[in-house]
């Protein structure tokens, strides 16, 4: 499932076809997705301008004129997709219809905006923007990991006491928003801490050094558009690069690359998912 830096790619490329111009005409072509859409959905976006894109954790939300907001969440494999920009920023034209374009978006500069779900995990919401924080997805996410709130003092507090391994409890919601299981265990690789070790042993100092090395490792892979594993992708179609600046994710077997280490990539199964490590490295 994409991860903050794929949501925030996604959200870059969708910018420049949409912000600041009207919805000429929504289509949508099925009636659910995860859940049922919202009552009249086609006609409350239609003739609506996108007055601003934001993000929220791994969600998209397009604020409207209207004091509605658009909310967008791509599931395991949706893809939100531009075609036919007047302002050149993307290279396709606009692409024949596929079976699973559930909802489409013509832009009244001539864009089209097409979100396309094989597995329909995806998820599209309306809601009040000046209640949008209230939402049920969003009401109960903590900070955003690239804002000022995400500070070593708030992570030291979430985790005081918490008997949960560290992995664990970064990929709660409530403490951090956005961080998926990819960009966990390369953070908890920088950082040199052990994905199993219980967060409420780790010491102050050692949390608080997460803090930073969390936000640059989402931003170095939004700078390399995300990591384009199975069904991501950018919004123009490009593919994100960042799945080739693993250290540790994905690459069970391999050697670590600590320079002098000598030890290989371990996996072991957390809560269902595979975390990647050094076993020499993370204590």
């Amino acid at each position: 499932m994409p991860e903050l830096p794929e949501v925030e790619t996604v959200r870059r490329g969708l910018a420049p076809a949409m912000e600041g111009v009207v919805i000429e005409r929504a289509q949508v072509n099925r009636p659910d997705l995860r859940w049922p859409f919202p009552a009249g959905m086609a006609e409350r976006l239609t003739g609506q301008m996108v007055e601003r894109l934001r993000r929220r954790s791994k969600y998209i939300l397009a604020d409207l004129a209207s004091g509605e907001s658009l909310l967008i969440h791509l599931g395991m494999s949706g893809r939100m997709l531009v075609s036919g920009d007047p302002l050149g920023q993307f290279v396709h034209s606009h692409p024949a219809p596929e079976k699973h374009d559930h909802v489409v978006l013509h832009m009244a500069n001539g864009a089209r905006i097409t979100f396309n779900d094989p597995r329909r995990f995806g998820a599209m919401d309306l809601m009040q923007t000046a209640r949008a924080d209230q939402h049920k997805l969003l009401a109960i996410l903590g900070p955003e990991p690239l804002g000022n709130t995400f500070s070593e003092a708030h992570l030291i507090a979430a985790l005081k006491g918490r008997n949960t391994p560290i992995k664990s409890a970064l990929l709660d919601q409530r403490i951090v928003a956005g961080l998926g299981n990819i960009y966990v265990c390369e953070a908890l690789y920088r950082a040199r801490i052990h994905p199993a070790r219980k967060a409420g042993r780790i010491s102050a100092a050692r949390i608080a050094t997460l803090v930073p090395i969390i936000r640059n490792v989402l931003s170095e892979a939004i700078e390399a558009g995300g990591s384009s594993l199975r069904d991501f992708r950018q919004a123009d179609g490009e593919l994100g690069y960042f799945q080739h600046n693993f250290d540790v994710y994905g690459r069970e077997n391999a050697p670590c690359r600590t320079p002098g280490c000598g030890q290989v990539i371990r996996r072991i199964v957390q809560s269902g998912r595979s975390s990647f490590y050094c076993g020499e490295c993370q204590r």
